[in-house]
């Protein structure tokens, strides 16, 4: 018994110890172990004799397999005509000289498969009992396309619907105008597609496109899934053997350079409530180098993972943001750094100098050891994971071929990873993170956010770029003396009809869109003083219905009822008039001309108008023609962008024609005014609510 009570003494003393801190292991962090030995899935390669590299990776745990043929496309300038390469590989599908597209899909939705095809060749996957239909489906894709004219025309328009739809979203925007002021309109990485540029694509320049570049000496086929390599050594020539080589040129193009100072570039969001910051430029780092696995930690320490300090930073500490994240691209050309955000107007210039706080202090401060360590376990944990898709072993074979890597480079990764020191972060740093050589690109509403940010540009100015990363020119858009809010709503009052328009008493208006081959018809009667009603219907049914009766009004939508309130009341009381610009000043509704801007090409007086109830709008009015050309509102944090591209008159009284409205929708919507009628009969009880 005394054995048994000394031991509990020796336990409980032990455990005081541990307590209070004595020998406490928790306030120690362990010491890294070795780096895990990788077990990379095999990779089986062999070179067809028409130069085609087939790469084959083993992985039978399901019944799939998948096949993708990557051409490496050399960079090349396309001018006018920027974006025929992806037209082209999206025309790959269209059409074979033995299969229409309606058979191409017919036959890969048979087997439950999937076919993709891009500027960079041809993908797709399948149960592995379907493999030979597929790749038959493939090579017939990848060597006898037609690029039949009336696919051509649906991509077409498909696109420019795409292009619309970017130009409404700044993070679209950014990701557009970055690689352009980072890298420069003169080289391929520069480029940008453009609706004039997408007008002059022919099918010819995309066949041309893909008889000089789709060659199979710079192509790879990558093979994973439940196949054997002696199976890919049979059916590889079988399907892929009578592709012919030729020779492919290549160009070489100068190299981008950062800005040699920090700049401000800035695209105009009229309205938007928010900024999107992107911290962008140039980085000389090709894949496998020395540096790659030093600067990516580096790069993840400051923004790439959740715990980030970027993330820290702008997200747990300041809330600027959701988040905020950092990235730093290998790319045999030219890669690049990238730290973006999109933070609320009011700390947009507060937000950028967070950005840069913490950039400095990598490159001026050692890190603490446990943060290293800490990423260096995220990053480990990361590719561990990775490893369980067969696609990423596919993957780093194919990188290794094509960037010529050591043939253990991803079998190291770890263990170079595991060396990675805090004075390599900090040499990452100073050689990677640009602070006085950046591009500061943001994207958002200039009137509340573009003069603040001079002071982040070495020449105190701040450039003004369109959505496509063409310079715009402040010369010439400076307002003319004596011109003001209410003289240009005056020239516009006076250009719809003048006098005319106080003779108004009601207007009948029939509008109509085409939705994915529907119509959507929009009718809207309007009496004076302000009473309105608005009816939307699809196919004859009544989708939904605003009633305003001058005082108070519904809403009715799907059957359910619902009273407007609020400033939506408010503003209504406004919007409802006939020609509500009449009686701003009345109303209480404030306006300020903010400038000249240039909207689709033409100049445009740029007007802010702020209702009684705090809601604003912005209305662009063309200085030749004085009519209103385009307005933005903010619904609910979703910038409404109404452009009016041309009027009709009746009874010398001009209405909008054709407007185009975009942010409503996923795509923009083409509004074509059917009929008007000026004063002609109209029932009352159109406008009482029940």
């Amino acid at each position: 018994m005394k054995k048994i009570f000394f031991l509990k003494i020796m336990l409980l003393i032990v455990f005081a110890q541990v307590v209070n801190g004595q020998n406490d292991f928790r306030k120690t962090a362990p010491k890294p172990g070795p780096a895990p030995k990788i077990e990379l899935g095999k990779a089986e390669q062999f070179t067809m004799k028409n130069g085609l590299k087939v790469i084959v990776v083993e992985n039978h745990k399901l019944p799939r397999v998948s096949f993708q043929v990557f051409v490496d496309v050399p960079p090349m300038l396309e001018g006018d005509l920027a974006g025929f390469s992806g037209i082209a590989g999206s025309m790959l599908n269209k059409g074979t000289t033995t299969r229409s597209k309606s058979q191409i899909d017919e036959a890969v939705d048979f087997m439950g498969a999937s076919l993709n095809t891009s500027a960079s060749g041809v993908s797709g996957s399948c149960l592995s009992r379907y493999k030979d239909k597929l790749l038959e489906v493939m090579s017939d894709v990848l060597l006898n396309p037609t690029f039949p004219t009336e696919e051509f025309e649906k991509v077409k328009k498909q696109t420019a619907s795409g292009l619309e739809s970017q130009k409404d979203d700044p993070n679209a925007i950014a990701g557009i105008v970055g690689p352009v002021i980072r890298n420069g309109k003169s080289h391929p990485y520069g480029e940008v597609m453009t609706e004039k540029s997408l007008e002059k694509i022919t099918v010819e320049k995309c066949r041309e496109f893909y008889t000089q570049h789709f060659k199979p000496n710079i192509a790879y086929l990558i093979v994973t899934g439940d196949i054997t390599p002696n199976e890919v050594k049979k059916i590889a020539p079988k399907y892929f053997g009578d592709w012919k080589m030729g020779d492919v040129n290549r160009t070489h193009f100068d190299t981008p350079q950062k800005p040699s100072a920090t700049q401000v570039d800035f695209v105009d969001k009229a309205g938007a409530v928010q900024s999107v910051i992107n911290i962008t430029y140039p980085v000389e780092m090709k894949p496998g180098t020395n540096d790659v696995i030093k600067a990516s930690v580096m790069n993840t320490v400051l923004g790439s993972y959740f715990g980030s300090r970027l993330m820290s930073n702008l997200r747990e500490d300041k809330a600027y943001t959701y988040g905020a994240r950092s990235s730093l691209s290998t790319d045999p050309v030219i890669g690049n750094f990238n730290a973006n955000a999109s933070v609320r107007n009011e700390v947009t210039d507060s937000s950028i100098v967070q950005f840069f706080v913490e950039m400095d202090k990598l490159r001026n401060e050692t890190m603490p050891e446990e943060e290293l360590s800490m990423v260096k376990n995220v990053m480990t944990g990361n590719f561990a994971r990775s490893l369980e898709d067969p696609a990423t072993v596919a993957r780093f074979a194919l990188n290794t071929a094509r960037f010529n890597l050591p043939a253990d480079y991803y079998e190291k990764y770890l263990l170079r990873l595991s060396q990675v020191s805090v004075d390599d972060i900090k040499q990452m740093a100073n050689k990677y993170l640009a602070i006085n050589n950046a591009h500061i690109l943001v994207v958002g509403n200039k009137d509340e956010v573009a003069a603040k940010l001079a002071t982040f540009s070495a020449d105190k100015k701040v450039r003004f770029f369109d959505v496509y990363g063409n310079p715009i020119e402040q010369a010439g858009l400076e307002v003319p003396i004596g011109i003001t809010a209410q003289t240009v709503l005056a020239d516009y009052l006076n250009a719809l009809g003048g006098k005319k328009l106080d003779g108004i008493k009601s207007v009948y208006l029939n509008m109509s869109a085409n939705i994915q081959g529907m119509e959507m018809v929009t009718e809207m009667n309007q009496m004076a003083p302000n009473k309105l009603d608005v009816v939307n219907s699809m196919m004859g049914n009544i989708i939904m219905e605003s009633i305003f009766d001058g005082e108070k009004g519904m809403n009715m939508q799907m059957g359910n009822k619902s009273a407007m309130e609020g400033a939506s009341l408010e503003d209504m009381k406004i919007d409802a008039h006939l020609f509500p610009e009449r009686f701003y000043e009345k109303l209480g509704v404030k306006t300020e001309l903010k400038g000249i801007e240039m909207v689709e090409g033409k100049k445009a007086y740029k007007i802010q108008v702020e209702y009684p109830s705090g809601s604003k709008k912005t209305h662009y009015f063309d200085l030749e023609t004085n009519l209103k050309i385009r307005e933005i509102e903010d619904k609910d944090g979703n910038l409404i962008t109404n452009d009016i591209t041309s009027y009709k008159e009746v009874d010398g009284i001009k209405f909008p024609e054709l407007v185009k409205i975009s942010g409503l929708a996923p795509i923009p919507l083409l509004m074509t005014t059917k009929d008007v009628e000026v004063n002609g009969e109209m029932d009352a009880n159109l406008f009482i609510i029940k």
